[in-house]
């Protein structure tokens, strides 16, 4: 019985979808449930499985190609068996010894999707040396381009046979790739382009001592992870606290704007901007000013190991009321962050640095961090602003207000 594989259905917020990678050929055999094709929106990428076992007869969306909600991708017949290829006539010449591009050094099959295989091969690059991310270890294509933009080196030239000559390229060459930008970050440059060209984006910084919560944090992290089951006490715990406790007191901070509206919301769900081999993330934290400590961080964690996997759900990043962003774990001292519309502020962490600061009277050597609060001033006035990261600072620099919400 031949049964139609349909695309995902796609929530209102993700109109459309491209079709990245075909992990079976047509004519090849499919088991239940095993890994078809995936499907990368602006958002996420989506993985298709084999609803019974068969052979894939027909693909009707190539790679490359955009799809809507439950368009047919494929046609499989359920039931029936690859046809065995014809057996090699023991007359054929033999085939030609030559370096395998499927296999490492150790004779281990590389796994890699069509259009993984199609890049490695149009750029002589080494299958061995490009980091995979995929299911079970395979090379996707964003594999690839990722591994291209680091300035990645070709795969060496098989031996030419005598008397061939190795021409090498002149020193000092100038070498340029062109490679096409994902959708998802075809879909953060839009996003980011529109949040500096349609909102009065301004920036106010401060900075916070951060000996408290690391004196906290030192004192209870054992116990904490031995009583929350392995779940680590990190710093973004207490800033999404901190956080929540201030969009309570300054309601504007937490608002959306709507055309000629305002949309004031009576919740808090905060997202993280998490690092992901596609891009940066924002899964979301609901109803962040119910969940304890243990909560944020395992949430986070998980949306972590989700988002290296490219597991993470439409849904879990969809919404959102406020944004917190780390540059601090990648180094960044100071920076500004942009906007994530329909939202009106973010907050940026950065990188913990001591520095001598004065005390009463006396110099004091204290791990200081920099807080930056970009905000659009259509909705939020400069003094709203300013007494916000105020409010953070001193709940981070006297944690106990955080716990007793004063």
């Amino acid at each position: 019985m031949a049964i139609e594989i349909k695309a995902p259905t796609l929530p209102e917020s993700v109109p459309d979808g491209t079709v990245a990678t075909w992990y079976k050929k047509e004519g090849q055999a499919i088991k239940r449930d095993e890994l078809l094709v995936d499907i990368e929106t602006d958002k996420v990428l989506l993985e298709v499985v084999s609803p019974a076992d068969g052979v894939l007869t027909s693909i009707r969306k190539g790679e490359g190609v955009t799809i809507v909600s439950n368009e047919v991708l494929a046609v499989i017949e359920e039931g029936a068996v690859a046809e065995a290829p014809e057996p090699v006539a023991e007359s054929a010449a033999p085939a030609p010894v030559a370096a395998k591009a499927e296999e490492d050094k150790s004779g281990v099959e590389v796994l890699m999707s069509p259009a993984a295989r199609k890049l490695i091969e149009e750029n002589n690059l080494d299958p061995n040396s490009v980091p995979s991310t995929g299911k079970d270890g395979r090379i996707t294509k964003e594999d690839v381009v990722n591994f291209m933009s680091t300035g990645a080196p070709e795969k060496p030239a098989a031996a030419a046979p005598a008397p061939a000559v190795t021409v090498e390229a002149p020193a000092g060459s100038r070498t340029e790739q062109r490679v096409p930008m994902t959708r998802l970050r075809a879909k953060v440059a839009e996003r980011l382009l529109q949040a500096t060209q349609s909102t009065a984006m301004l920036t106010t910084f401060n900075e916070v001592n951060m000996g408290p919560v690391m004196e906290l944090r030192k004192k209870y992290k054992d116990l904490f992870e031995k009583k929350h089951d392995g779940v680590r006490l990190g710093f973004m715990s207490f800033f999404v606290r901190a956080s929540v406790e201030a969009l309570k007191r300054f309601p504007a901070v937490n608002a959306s704007i709507d055309g000629n509206d305002i949309i004031y919301h009576g919740y808090q769900d905060i997202g993280v901007a998490v690092s992901s081999p596609r891009g940066l993330v924002v899964p979301v934290l609901r109803d962040a000013d119910a969940m304890s400590f243990a909560g944020i961080e395992k949430a986070i964690s998980d949306f972590g190991v989700k988002a290296k996997d490219g597991k993470l759900s439409i849904d879990e990043m969809t919404g959102g009321t406020f944004t917190i962003s780390n540059g601090g774990v990648f180094g960044s001292l100071l920076s500004t962050p942009i906007l994530n519309p329909p939202q009106t502020a973010i907050l940026g962490m950065h990188k913990i640095q001591e520095r001598p600061m004065a005390e009463n009277g006396q110099v004091v050597i204290q791990p200081m961090m920099y807080l930056a609060l970009s905000y659009d001033h259509r909705m939020i006035d400069g003094k709203e602003a300013v007494q916000f990261l105020v409010t953070i600072k001193e709940l981070l620099e006297d944690p106990a207000r955080i716990f007793l919400e004063v």
